[in-house]
């Protein structure tokens, strides 16, 4: 899995995240903008102009299906892998959802004269495809256009990795911060949330993640005490990091402030241990546990800006879709609205 992280920024460039890019599509006059961003983040990942004609038909889908048939329409972009070597598309509703998915997927279903065939034209075109819908909640479509060109850059393995990452509405920097590295047989999670939001938390955010990124052989625990050093001249932050040892089975955590952590399998939802404090600032002794890994483990991790009283068993199947659509359903149903907001949602298997 390659890294998903930048060095600490300078002023005038992007702060926090990588985050991602949320279009609220709420009326036909909004796909065009959708589909506006999606070319940016298209060029940036390096895709053909055959490849963005590509992303161009699925976001232009998948938006107009908000327009016309959903409530609270969102849609959620990111440019995926390090380098950038794809565009992946959430579409988030909250609107009856899809009764006939078999009739939904068909392309002669069309979403109301939109440019192509509907729902069966994104699965068709997209390089990965995935839906969950109830009638009860709504609907989440993921689907992500790769370039074929960068197909060798990218390290990432596919259905493994689900993310939301946006800043508070009021603020360009997002005060999360967030990094998922990859050696060998072990998988390296790591989630900041600077104190408040804004520059300052960002920065603050982004220092916890470039001390993780030089030190991703080390334990959590001796990364978390190297970033409580690197960051007392910032406002500090919470921090959770999880290592995943797949020769071992094991999930070994460690995590100060309030991030909050699960691991989701079929014996139930299991919460990991974090102590109170900021990392850079109020900081006693970190302790690590460890946790039963399996191939059907899910790890979910969030910032504050997401409320904690979620139940992955309220959503009977979602467990078992990619990863992106489990971030985006929590996102959709559980944001504050009022701060910066990360899910994280990582499903790491055998190969």
């Amino acid at each position: 899995m390659a890294p998903q992280s930048s060095p600490v920024s300078t002023l005038g460039e992007a702060l926090g995240g990588p985050a991602s890019v949320a279009l609220p599509v709420t009326d036909p006059s909004h796909v065009g903008e959708a589909r506006r961003r999606a070319n940016g983040l298209g060029l940036t990942a390096g895709l053909s102009e055959t490849e963005r004609g590509t992303l161009a038909v699925v976001v232009t889908e998948a938006a107009t299906n908000l327009a016309r048939h959903a409530s609270d329409g969102l849609l959620v972009l990111r440019a995926a892998g390090t380098p950038p070597s794809g565009v992946e598309i959430l579409a988030l509703d909250k609107g009856p959802g899809i009764r006939d998915l078999s009739k939904a997927m068909s392309d002669g279903f069309s979403t109301a004269g939109s440019a192509g065939h509907g729902l069966g034209a994104i699965r068709r075109m997209a390089g990965e495809f995935d839906l969950f819908s109830t009638p009860e909640t709504g609907t989440a479509l993921f689907a992500r256009v790769n370039a074929a060109a960068r197909a060798a850059d990218d390290r990432l393995d596919r259905g493994t990795l689900g993310v939301v990452c946006l800043p508070v509405a009021t603020e360009r920097a997002s005060g999360d911060a967030w990094t998922v590295e990859r050696t060998a047989r072990r998988t390296l999670v790591v989630l900041a949330d600077g104190l408040g939001h804004g520059v300052d938390a960002a920065r603050a955010a982004e220092m916890a993640i470039h001390t993780a990124t030089k030190r991703v052989r080390h334990s959590p625990a001796q990364i978390i005490g190297a970033a409580h050093d690197a960051m007392r001249a910032t406002r500090g932050a919470a921090l959770a990091i999880a290592e995943i040892d797949l020769s071992e089975h094991r999930l070994t955590f460690a995590g100060i402030g309030n991030v909050s952590a699960v691991i989701v399998s079929p014996d139930g939802t299991q919460s990991l241990a974090s102590h109170n404090g900021i990392v850079g600032h109020e900081m006693r002794t970190v302790h690590e546990f460890t946790y039963p890994w399996t191939g059907a483990s899910c790890l979910i991790m969030h910032s504050d800006g997401i409320r904690s009283r979620w139940q992955l068993g309220a959503y009977p199947g979602l467990a078992a879709h990619h990863p992106a659509l489990v971030a985006g359903t929590l996102y959709r149903d559980f944001t504050r609205g009022r701060d910066d907001a990360t899910v994280l949602a990582v499903r790491v298997r055998e190969t």
